[in-house]
Formats: structure tokens, C-alpha cells, sequence
């Protein structure tokens, strides 16, 4: 099956030969006839299948007809990264048409977003929570919408966006269509498109297991040596890029910080970054400046880089769901990748809701002349926060000459080092690194 089999408009047509596509993939094809017949659409498909042009299409083909410079089709997604994403996207596929795309997302100043909604703009690409900003203050017209689009809607979900999301559907039209997108299916997310969706049709690709080109390997290790054995598992892995998941933005920050020093060339991307920050860690980690990006669950929403190599769990994720999420961002497009986990003893019930839902026993590795046997630390060196400095000219509380100890400083920010050491080269290859336990 190709493309010209959906009889795209011709300047839409025009903006995927440009994009070099040719062979639809599998989302695409079930999806774009229903969307572009008009009908409502579930789609159940992981990040990195190709979903976002199976609505992006149909959308440009629908908005060729019909007036110009009103909002008529939103997309509503969870992260910047991923608005800025599909924006991208409306704006190559979309290249002859003429057409406007507007992204609007917190964390940089409304007044753009404002000017742009004010000059015209058939598509608009948006957060929840700006959105309803917008909204709230009439800086954007939504009554003559006629798509409706909410993709990653689980991670929404996640995110805590739900009520949001319901907030800004009693500002839309009652006739319109409407299309959901999700990698998964809780409950809370299938009342929702119970609720939005029109006798829709459900179309499902690859939702319930990762790609069958991504080897997983699980190293049961200490919490304290963790840091070390992830340093080592780089030492004598031949990677390209790799992206390394942490449970909280404290361990994320710090942990790119003691990447850098050991002379990789690395980023953290995580919740305190500004906007800026954000951008320039995604970009280097996209275009080789960075080899690896150390990174949360909720920070790397929406990370879409296609030669990952390797996903490293430095935690374990809370549930199966995300573990399938994050290893999803490798061994795509036919290409091998390496998902790797570091689990603890405290990690075993996770780990058997992992394997039951992949219906796997994952393999258990230890590294070839890795000192395992290396005592705890009485403290937390490692991941010890440091203790808030007190304001200038306000006496610190407490006993005289001591300094009130408080919470993380939530607003202290890391700046990507793009000057940071160039990684050693590594040695060994895929596979070779370590003696597997068995099973």
C-alpha cells in the first residue's frame, strides 16, 4: 500500500513526498480512511508508530476545503516537547498548503501565543493547562472547531490533566469529530472516550507489548552501587544514544551531573528546567551533542528520538504499563535496541507484574569483574540534598548560628553543558558485556 491509495489532497499529497514518505505504517493505514471519512477514532499505539500523521493527514485534507483563519481543528498533548512535536509535523506535511499551525504551552510568555491566535490560525497545537488560560481570558475562539484531537491521552491522564481536559470540552462545539489517541487503556481513559467518542472506530497497533526487536535484561543490584554499575554497563556497551530513566528530578539532575564528570557527554531533562533549558537538552540529545539524557517519566513525555539505542532504568517505573512506555523509545523502524533495568530486592513484585504482562521471564545479568560486595555508605553521599542556604538578611530559625535545614529548592535549575567532555569511546559490543545468570 502507498500513499497516493488515500487521494490526499494535492498540496498535502505534495507535503508527504517532501517528507520522503512512501509506505504507510500500520496506524496510518487503519486509521486515515475513518478519520478522513469523517468518523470518531480510538487509537490505541505507543509513541514512535507513525500516529501522529495518521491525524496530522486527514486533518490538512479536511481544512483544505472550507474557511480560512479560524480555529477549526485542535490537538491537545500533554508535554511541550510533544506540542512542539506535532506542530513540526502540521508545518512539513503541511508545507504547500498554506495552512497555519499555533502552538500554545506554558512555561514561555502568553503574549506571542496571543498575537499568533490574533493573526489566524486553522490549527492549534496546545497543553491543558495554557489552553484553559486562553480559554478563561477570550484570547482564543474555539466555536467554529470541527476536530478534536487528544493524543497521549494516558499520559494525560498521569499528569493529572483529566479535569482539565473536561473543563475545556464544555467549551467546544457538540458537533465536531473527535479522535483519541493512548498507548494504553485504564479505566479512567476508557470512561472518558465512553463519554467523547461517537460510535467511533478502534484502531490498535502494538498496545500491549514492545517491539519485538528490543532485548530486555534486568541487573539486580544494590540501591548505593547502582551509579557505578550504570558508569561500567556504558564502559563496555557499544551505545549510540542512550536514555536513562530515574524516579525523581533531584536523581535526574544529579545524575547527569556525575555523567558529565566521568566525561560522557550528557543532559538531564527534568521538571525544574525552564522551557529554554528543556529545548536545548531535547535538541542536543537529538542532533549528537548529547550522548546520553537522563530523564523522569513525566519530564520525557514526548521524547521521540529515533536512534536510541539503549534505555537504561536507572529505577524501576511504578507500574508495567510505563515500563512498556519507556522502552517503547527503542528498537524502532526495524532497528535492535537494549532495554536495560536495575532492580533491587525491593523491586521483586514489580518485576512479576512486568514479566506477567509481557508474558516473559526476563534475563538476569551480573558484569564480568563489577565488585558487588562494596559495603553502603552510613550516609547518603550521592543523592544527599543540599541544605537550603537562608535568605539574604533574615536570621535563620532555629538554635543561634544554625541554618534552617528545608525541602529540595524546587526552582534551582541545571543548564545542559554543551561544553562537557567528549565521552571516551567505548569498548566491547552489544551483548558481550556481561555473564547472564539465567533466569
Amino acid at each position: 500500500m502507498e500513499f497516493t491509495a488515500f487521494n490526499l489532497h494535492p498540496q498535502v499529497a505534495a507535503g508527504v513526498r517532501g517528507a520522503g514518505y512512501t509506505t504507510p505504517t500500520p496506524i496510518q493505514a487503519q486509521a486515515i480512511p475513518p478519520v478522513m471519512a469523517g468518523r470518531d477514532v480510538m487509537g490505541l499505539a505507543q509513541t514512535g508508530t507513525g500516529k501522529t500523521a495518521a491525524f496530522v493527514l486527514p486533518i490538512l485534507h479536511r481544512l483544505m476545503a472550507g474557511e480560512r483563519g479560524r480555529v477549526r481543528a485542535l490537538i491537545i498533548a500533554p508535554t511541550r516537547e510533544l506540542a512542539e512535536q506535532i506542530h513540526q509535523s502540521v508545518q512539513t506535511l503541511g508545507l504547500k498548503t498554506r495552512l497555519r499551525s499555533v502552538t500554545v504551552y506554558g512555561g514561555v510568555g502568553v503574549n506571542p501565543q496571543v498575537q499568533k491566535l490574533r493573526a489566524g490560525a486553522e490549527v492549534v497545537v496546545a497543553c491543558p493547562g495554557r489552553l484553559l488560560d486562553h480559554i478563561n481570558q477570550g484570547t482564543i475562539d474555539l466555536s467554529h472547531l470541527e476536530v478534536l484531537v487528544l493524543d497521549e491521552a494516558d499520559q494525560m491522564f498521569d499528569m493529572g490533566f483529566l479535569p482539565d481536559i473536561r473543563r475545556i470540552l464544555k467549551h467546544l462545539p457538540a458537533r465536531r469529530q473527535t479522535l483519541l489517541f493512548s498507548a494504553t487503556m485504564p479505566p479512567d481513559i476508557r470512561t472518558l472516550a465512553h463519554d467523547i467518542l461517537s460510535d467511533p472506530v478502534t484502531v490498535q497497533v502494538g498496545n500491549v507489548a514492545p517491539a519485538v526487536t528490543v532485548t530486555h535484561a534486568l541487573y539486580p543490584v544494590e540501591q548505593h552501587l547502582k551509579t557505578p554499575l550504570l558508569l561500567e554497563l556504558l564502559r563496555h556497551t557499544d551505545t549510540e544514544s542512550v536514555l536513562v530513566f530515574t524516579r525523581t528530578k533531584h536523581r535526574a539532575k544529579r545524575l547527569g551531573e556525575q555523567l558529565e564528570k566521568a566525561g560522557y557527554r550528557a543532559a538531564s531533562l527534568q521538571g525544574n528546567l525552564s522551557q529554554n533549558r528543556r529545548q536545548a537538552a531535547l535538541d542536543g540529545f537529538r542532533d549528537g551533542t548529547f550522548q546520553i539524557l537522563v530523564a523522569t517519566d513525566i519530564a520525557a513525555r514526548g521524547i521521540d528520538v529515533s536512534q536510541v539505542s539503549h534505555v537504561i532504568n536507572y529505577d524501576i517505573p511504578d507500574t508495567a504499563e510505563a515500563y512498556i512506555h519507556r522502552i517503547g523509545r527503542t528498537g524502532r523502524a526495524a532497528r535492535s535496541g537494549d532495554a536495560f533495568t536495575m532492580v533491587t530486592r525491593d523491586d521483586a513484585a514489580m518485576v512479576r507484574t512486568i514479566e506477567r504482562t509481557l508474558n516473559a521471564t526476563l534475563e538476569r545479568r551480573i558484569m564480568d569483574g563489577f565488585d558487588y560486595s562494596v559495603q553502603a555508605p552510613k550516609k547518603d553521599t550521592e543523592f544527599a540534598r543540599p541544605p537550603r542556604q537562608p535568605m539574604p538578611g533574615r536570621k535563620p530559625a532555629g538554635k543561634p548560628g544554625a541554618a534552617k535545614v528545608g525541602k529540595d529548592d524546587a526552582r534551582q535549575r541545571h543548564q545542559p553543558g554543551h561544553g562537557a567532555r567528549t565521552a571516551g569511546a567505548p569498548s566491547g559490543h552489544r551483548g558481550r558485556q556481561s555473564r547472564r545468570t539465567g533466569n
